[in-house]
Parts: structure tokens; sequence; C-alpha cells
């Protein structure tokens, strides 16, 4: 990519496994996830750039309002920033709290694994689908600032088509 961003993971590639501190987005309550503990399901990661940001809780009071319908096709949704677990909760009690687990990329690993770091080492605004076998079969990422996202109701369709 030449903008230290990494490979881009590309649709039938594996999905980079990671393990990540973070917070329960209903609870605030400290976890950790990893990809592999959702092997068997869909899982949706939604990368975003900055805690409290305008789009990014635009997207994330939204993703939770329409949570039932990725619940309803069993699929998991985690959502990566590179803020750390604090930030998490503060942004989480800010907002009335989240329907997805807030995970922390403070090093930028897992970000730049699935290519998604941009110019001034900034996370790009990116979706991807998790197969339920771990292999991307969905990815999108935003060029520049990222001032939109994917519906969740689009994305329910994609979880829905790869789902069978």
């Amino acid at each position: 990519m030449g903008d230290g961003g990494g490979r881009e993971l590309r649709v039938g590639e594996p999905a980079p496994d990671f393990e990540l501190a973070g917070i329960d987005g209903a609870t605030g309550a400290a976890c950790t996830h990893s990809l592999r503990e959702h092997r068997g399901t869909p899982v949706v990661l939604a990368f975003y750039p900055a805690d409290s940001s305008p789009v990014c809780t635009r997207q994330l009071v939204s993703y939770t309002a329409g949570i039932a319908e990725l619940a309803a096709l069993d699929a998991v949704l985690l959502a990566i920033s590179p803020q750390d677990v604090a930030s998490h909760c503060d942004f989480a009690a800010a907002h009335g709290g989240f329907a997805f687990p807030l995970l922390s990329d403070t090093d930028k690993a897992v970000g730049r694994s699935y290519g998604i770091v941009g110019l001034l080492d900034l996370y790009r605004r990116s979706t991807f689908i998790i197969d339920a076998d771990g292999v991307v079969a969905h990815a999108h990422r935003y060029l520049g600032p990222g001032l939109g996202y994917k519906p969740l109701a689009q994305i329910a369709g994609l979880v829905a088509s790869i789902a069978g």
C-alpha cells in the first residue's frame, strides 16, 4: 500500500486472528475477545477511527439500534478502534451503552493486519464480514476520512447472503 497500512486483506483469504482487550458495550465490564472464539458464526468487524467523533458516534448508535438484524442471523459484531479501554468506557457511558463489545487496538497491529491503517497512521473506517469458517467474505474500506458508513441493514443483508 505504501501508506503504512500493510497489505490489503482480500475476500477469500483467511481472516487474521486477534485477541484484544475491551469492554462489554452494554455494561462497561472489561472483556477480551478473539476472532477464533467466534468460529462457527459469522462475525462483523467494524473498524472505526475514534471514540466520540460525530460520525463514529452515529455509526455505533445506529448499529446498536439495529443489532436485532444481526442477532437474528446468529452473527456477532465487534467494534474495534485504536483508543484504550478507558476511552471506550467513557464513550459507551456517554451514549447509554452499545449492544456489542468495543475493542482496543492501541498499537494498531490488528488494523495493519487487515490493511485499514491509512495515511498519517490513522484508521480508515472499514467493515469486514468473516464467515463461520474464518474466511473474509466481504471487505469494505472507506478512502479518505470516511464520513459515511455502511448501514447495518445492508451489512445484515450481506451476512444473510453468505450464511446460506
